[in-house]
């Protein structure tokens, strides 16, 4: 006797299912919701959260709004006005097609629609809980559409438990209002979280768009960028190369005003800039491209950020061209200076004038030198400290110090002051030990340093703060502002002396001790870039990633040149570290030369 086993989900069921790839958290919604108010042709759309979206979402629009049926009938799966049939996914232009956001937002949420036509009297009101319906009614208001969105997840608990601090969650739907409001300049947008207005932007231009969302400063950091053809349109701007930043925050890719994601395109105006980027730095851009949509594929992934294009070497070719364009308008590219030489770095203009006295250049000489002396004679005359590495006796180089005899063994005590330190191409502190050389990477040692400092200073708040002699105001944009808040009194443990004016704005009295003369500004946000990128790659500890960040930026660099005091102090407080083997992002920080190796090579 054989039974049937397959069955048809309840719609309740199957609603959830499909809410699990649509509706991933809070941000999700407002990205579903915001992109419905443009299709209705909004004007105006007002987003308010409570508690980062978890207990409270409303979308307000002064869109066309829906009549008494299509309110209803919006909830329904697969249930849109954007398509009628398979052909027309290759002609879309708004923002949704699919029919299943609404429907997914309801299976996991209470929600309450009110809408209304120009054309009715009576506006309807819908509630909904875990798609079933509550309630329909009418209701007066005015025309367009009022979307609420209460206890996201409430009948699923697992998935709620998922969602991240609302610090993350926030961040999470601030990126999506920006993604909506970028590009759509002509319409006014506000963002309100727990009753405090983020963003009020007005309708205006594209430059006054990203003013508003990024910053006063971005005024002055953007170049546009605009190149017509027949295939694609590009417009958009760039940012100047002088202010390029470590992490790729500020990257925006629009196809018709959709917010994509494609490394190929990337890669085409990272090419374009050529070796205006450092190599720790990534290009800026708010770029759209205008394509017929018959060019493109955008069903590919239910969030809508993946799109196929039908010839894509031909759009990264204009692309690169419109990016090298802008670039060259602004005379941004590298110009020979005929007054330097390029090999070392040298500015000669002064120095080669005419009208400069001539100086005798100075003669030096040892008037000891004669080449057929013996080598014990020669040594008499050797002057200076490298006398010390002829000596055979008890105070021969490594003689006193303090024994490493391999990576594995750390020393217990600091090494003797008797030791010579030679800095090998800036870069590189060598002393000797009983087995051989020791070789440190002075850079990744000062990291290591430093993060223990700032470990320990960030759990008994002991670090002290020099004063800044003129107080310095940062803005941020808001998910910069947001992430500062939340890490504001980790970084007034290590020194940072804080004080917030506004939602966005900053004032910085005074920096850590070890930050020296480092422009405060600057380092905060080097420090948060870091955080973020630290954040993204490793999913890091908050105390972790601060003491990270932190240690990077203030850590002696390549290049930079130290004394023999600097190099030792570096040494013995190296070794006085708990790990002193690998820096903080896990690379070996010191090697030793041994003896019989040196005796291989020799011979």
């Amino acid at each position: 006797m054989s039974f049937d086993i397959i069955k048809l989900l309840p719609d309740s069921v199957a609603n959830q299912i499909a809410a699990g790839e649509v509706i991933q958290r809070p941000s999700s919604v407002v990205k579903e919701l915001m992109e419905n108010a443009l299709d209705a042709g909004a004007t105006q759309i007002d987003l308010y959260v409570k508690d980062a979206g978890r207990t409270f979402i409303t979308v307000i629009d002064n869109g066309c709004g829906m009549s008494e049926t299509d309110a209803r009938l919006c909830f329904e799966r697969h249930a849109t006005s954007k398509i009628n049939k398979a052909e027309d996914l290759f002609s879309i232009r708004t923002m949704g097609f699919r029919g299943e956001a609404l429907a997914s937002i309801a299976a996991v949420a209470q929600v309450e629609l009110t809408t209304r036509r120009k054309e009715d009297e009576l506006g309807t009101k819908i509630v909904i809980e875990g798609s079933v319906v509550k309630e329909q009614l009418p209701k007066p208001m005015s025309v367009g559409t009022n979307f609420t969105v209460k206890n996201l997840f409430f009948n699923i608990p697992a998935r709620r438990n998922f969602l991240k601090s609302n610090e993350v969650e926030m961040r999470h739907i601030t990126d999506e209002f920006f993604r909506v409001a970028m590009m759509n300049p002509e319409v006014g947008f506000s963002l309100t979280n727990n009753d405090k207005e983020i963003y009020h932007l007005t309708s205006g231009n594209l430059k006054q768009r990203i003013v508003g969302l990024c910053g006063k400063d971005y005024d002055k950091k953007i170049l546009p960028v605009q190149q017509e053809t027949e295939t694609a349109s590009i417009n958009g701007f760039i940012v100047k190369p002088e202010f390029l930043r470590k992490t790729r925050g500020e990257q925006y890719f629009f196809v018709n005003k959709r917010f994509i994601k494609h490394a190929y395109l990337h890669h085409a105006i990272e090419n374009a800039y050529q070796e205006l980027i450092p190599k720790d730095c990534y290009p800026g851009y708010f770029i759209n491209i205008d394509i017929d949509p018959s060019e493109i594929d955008i069903n590919i992934h239910p969030t809508k950020t993946e799109v196929n294009f039908q010839d894509v070497k031909l759009v990264y070719a204009i692309l690169h061209s419109a990016v090298r364009k802008s670039i060259g308008q602004n005379n941004l590219s590298p110009t020979l200076d005929f007054d330097v030489n390029p090999d070392l770095g040298i500015d000669f203009g002064e120095a080669s004038r005419m009208d400069r006295p001539i100086i005798e250049p100075k003669i030096d000489f040892d008037p000891f030198y004669n080449p057929f002396k013996t080598q014990s004679q020669a040594r008499q005359h050797a002057s200076g400290n490298w006398r010390i590495m002829y000596e055979d006796d008890d105070n021969t180089v490594g003689g006193n110090i303090n024994q490493i005899s391999n990576f594995d063994e750390v020393p217990n005590t600091v090494i003797d002051n008797k030791n010579l330190y030679i800095q090998l191409q800036q870069a590189y502190i060598i002393t000797t030990v009983k087995s051989g050389l020791l070789v440190v990477d002075q850079h990744l040692a000062h990291m290591r340093v430093l993060y223990e400092k700032y470990m320990k200073e960030m759990d008994n708040n002991q670090e002290a703060s020099q004063q800044e002699l003129f107080p310095q105001h940062v803005s941020l944009n808001a998910n910069d502002a947001s992430l500062l808040r939340e890490i504001k009194s980790e970084l007034e443990n290590i020194g940072f002396r804080i004080q917030q004016m506004n939602h966005t704005t900053f004032i910085i009295n005074g920096t850590p001790s070890d930050s020296k003369s480092a422009d405060a500004v600057s380092l905060l946000e080097k420090i948060l870039d870091m955080y973020k990128t630290n954040l993204t790659d490793y999913k890091l500890d908050r105390r972790i990633n601060l003491a990270r960040s932190l240690a990077s930026q203030l850590a002696i660099k390549s290049g930079q040149s130290l004394n023999a005091v600097e190099m030792q102090d570096i040494i013995d407080r190296l070794f006085a570290c708990s790990v002193p083997e690998v820096s903080p992002d896990g690379k070996k920080i010191y090697t030793i030369l041994n003896v019989n190796e040196l005796k291989t090579r020799l011979n």
